[in-house]
């Protein structure tokens, strides 16, 4: 065991004395060692409840025969952050969760390792440091909130960010959305919907990381109680198996969790993480290769924001074990699980039919609500390296949309234009220098998508950004374009009035202006001075492109 080397032998009596000063005993210092890293924060709802889960974890480390050994990482609440400069810490957290984690574990040999986490970034995170670090490892995601009730219909957060919106163009007022503020979010867990956090939950329990039912078993239920405690159970025994992600985090394993994601219309921060995951892993897994799994693979649930049904419904029908069977063949069952068994056994025998809203929460795979999985890859002129949409959550007849820019260089000048009234239908919404260098940080942008979504723009304009949207933006929104506009992106020398053409069917993305105009703007464009200090300057010179998941560059071996 990696523990033995702090703590057997004559020269290790004084790591065995501060050990002892834990009120551990030999004998228990004698077992596997099991870090159990926690995000427990009281800013942050999806992790107010991490406390409990941690117990759990530990009970059943010790009755697996291991200690475990509680340490903390931050979180971010990407709600909270939302809409201001405290978004340019979010994705920026990400490699500081993945950092916390494996110095950690370089700092005091653990023998494994079970990552308790909720919410956008910090699942990845860990995520990140399992693949980075390689010791045997569970993932244990904090589980969904359960959706408010609101005039006779379910509620989550993104109908409060979207009742802004409605406030601002007079549809509703003040009054009713402080009864919706009230009312939406009713306790502890990640966002109801299929939003970033919930969609990472899916995504650690399709590769294998989590135990089935791990990503829908509602927060506050008994059920993810008896998943914590057998996390830990399944920590030591795969520790006792020497059981390393290596062995999980296959190829194969990131096909089937793209799939998952894919089939789900999950969120477009995906197209970040996973890419982010797999270069830890060593495995290659890419825009491209999510693109091409999205043309084959169906779009079978409609959920928040693009549908009605929020996390407890997916769980009702059989959650993620029930999707990868409706995927059938499509599915790799003999990619390896923590459980040490095929992830063909967190299938069901059978997908039974559970409806809910007049449809079926797991559609047939014959009878998809769209042929194409949820993310889409878009490419040309005014994105050559690739920029990401969440198809799925585009409405019926705005697959093509063409018009003029409206041009802005912050997140915050676009909102303003919006909230006066002063875009147009028609236009596309440029928001530049939002990206992981620029922003820098890559800000969500779910304020401005929100407003536009619960407003009289709904259906009528689109949004192109460097920058980035929560799990919860719906419409045409284009994020993500590469090269970012602070490195020499062309979306840096588009001018008001310029034609764009974003065509989602043939995975185009062009600005209509002829090369020798682009050369004279190119010549005249100087890149923006960086204002930031201290960490956000550091990752701003550090990070790679959105297109190779945001990642640190010249922290890894060629």
């Amino acid at each position: 065991m990696r523990s033995d080397e702090v703590k057997r032998g004559l020269r290790r009596a004084p790591h065995r004395a501060l050990l002892k000063a834990l009120g551990l005993d030999d004998e228990r210092i004698g077992r596997p060692w099991i870090g159990i890293a926690s995000s427990y924060s009281e800013v942050v709802p999806g992790h107010l409840h991490l406390r409990e889960l941690v117990e759990q974890v530990k009970l059943g480390v010790e009755a697996a025969g291991g200690v475990g050994f509680e340490f903390n990482t931050i979180a971010i609440c990407d709600g909270i952050a939302m809409g201001h400069a405290g978004m340019c810490a979010s994705l920026p957290s990400r490699e500081v969760v993945a950092d916390s984690v494996e110095l950690m574990v370089r700092a005091h040999g653990f023998d494994g390792l079970v990552l308790v986490a909720g919410c956008d970034k910090i699942v990845p995170g860990m995520l990140m440091a399992a693949a980075r670090v390689d010791i045997p490892a569970v993932m244990l995601t904090a589980g969904p909130m359960l959706p408010g009730w609101f005039e006779g219909g379910v509620v989550d957060l993104i109908s409060v960010f979207e009742g802004v919106g409605k406030v601002r163009s007079g549809q509703e007022s003040e009054q009713w959305l402080g009864e919706l503020e009230e009312a939406a979010c009713p306790g502890v867990g990640s966002c109801a919907g299929m939003f970033t956090a919930n969609t990472m939950a899916c995504i650690a329990e399709a590769l294998g990381m989590a135990l089935p039912g791990g990503a829908t078993a509602a927060a506050v239920s008994a059920r993810r109680r008896r998943i914590a405690y057998m996390s830990g159970v399944a920590a030591v025994r795969a520790a006792l198996q020497g059981l390393r992600p290596s062995r999980v985090m296959t190829r194969a394993a990131f096909e089937n969790a793209a799939m998952v994601d894919l089939a789900l219309g999950g969120s477009t921060n995906t197209a970040l993480h996973l890419p982010a995951i797999a270069v830890e892993a060593g495995v290659e897994f890419t825009l491209e290769d999510m693109d091409a799994l999205s043309r084959t693979t169906p779009h079978l649930c409609d959920m928040s924001p693009a549908g009605p049904m929020r996390m407890v419904h997916l769980d009702l029908a059989g959650g993620v074990g029930a999707v990868m069977k409706a995927l059938g063949g499509r599915i790799h069952g003999d990619a390896m699980s923590v459980l040490g068994v095929e992830i063909a056994s967190y299938m069901p025998e059978a997908v039974p039919e559970v409806r809910f809203f007049d449809q079926p929460v797991i559609h047939p795979a014959d009878e998809p609500l769209h042929p194409e999985g949820g993310i889409a890859v878009l490419k040309g002129s005014l994105a050559p390296e690739g920029a990401v949409v969440k198809q799925t959550a585009v409405a019926p007849g705005l697959e093509r949309f063409s018009g003029p820019a409206r041009v802005f260089d912050r997140e915050e000048a676009a909102v303003e234009a919006v909230a006066q009234g002063a875009v147009q239908p028609g236009e596309v919404i440029v928001v530049r220098y939002e990206g992981p260098a620029g922003g820098p940080g890559m800000r969500e942008m779910l304020q401005l998508t929100a407003m536009i979504s619960g407003g009289p723009l709904d259906g009528k304009v689109a949004l192109v950004t460097d920058g980035r949207f929560s799990g919860g933006s719906r419409g045409v929104v284009v994020g993500h374009a590469c090269p970012e506009a602070a490195r020499g992106g062309v979306l840096g020398l588009v001018v008001d009035g310029d034609p764009i053409v974003i065509d989602i069917p043939a995975r185009r993305i062009e600005l209509e202006v002829d090369e020798a105009e682009l050369a004279r703007r190119r010549a005249g464009w100087k890149p923006p001075v960086m204002e930031e200090t201290g960490v956000l300057l550091r990752y701003s010179r550090m990070v790679g492109p959105a297109s190779r998941g945001a990642v640190l560059e010249g922290a890894r071996r060629s």
